[in-house]
C-alpha cells in the first residue's frame, strides 16, 4: 500500500513523479487545505487525504479541496479540479470541480508554492 505524503515544504517535480509511480503512474490525487496551505498527496481516494488533514491538522472540511496532479504537464495544466470531496452545496459548489475562481486561484497558488 502506498503511503500518504504530507506536503508542507516544497517538493520537486521529480518527487511528485515518484509519488505518482507509487499508485496511478501518471497522476497523483491530492487534498489541499486552503487555510493552512498544506496538502496531502498519494491516496487512492481524495477522502483518505482529507481525513488525514482533518485528524492531523484539524483542517475544516470547508477548507479542504480535492485535486489531481499530472506531473508530466506543467503550470496550471498539471492541475485538475475533480473530486467528490469538492461537492460543497453549503458553499455553493455543486459540482466535482471548484466553481469559485477565487478558491481555484488559491489552490493554484498553494500548489505552485509547494511543487517546484
Amino acid at each position: 500500500m502506498s503511503e500518504l505524503h504530507i506536503i508542507q515544504d516544497p517538493i520537486t517535480i521529480a518527487e511528485l513523479k515518484k509519488i505518482a509511480e507509487e499508485r496511478f503512474g501518471d497522476l497523483v490525487k491530492g487534498a489541499v487545505d486552503i487555510e493552512k496551505e498544506i496538502m496531502v498527496l498519494g491516496g487512492e481516494l481524495h477522502v483518505d487525504e482529507a481525513v488525514l488533514l482533518n485528524e492531523r491538522f484539524q483542517s475544516k472540511s470547508n477548507n479542504i479541496w480535492g485535486i489531481n496532479l499530472y506531473p508530466d504537464k506543467s503550470g496550471d495544466a498539471m492541475i485538475e479540479f475533480d473530486s467528490v470531496i469538492n461537492l460543497k452545496p453549503n458553499l455553493g459548489n455543486r459540482t466535482r470541480s471548484v466553481d469559485n475562481p477565487e478558491i481555484q486561484q488559491k489552490l493554484k497558488d498553494i500548489i505552485h508554492k509547494l511543487i517546484k
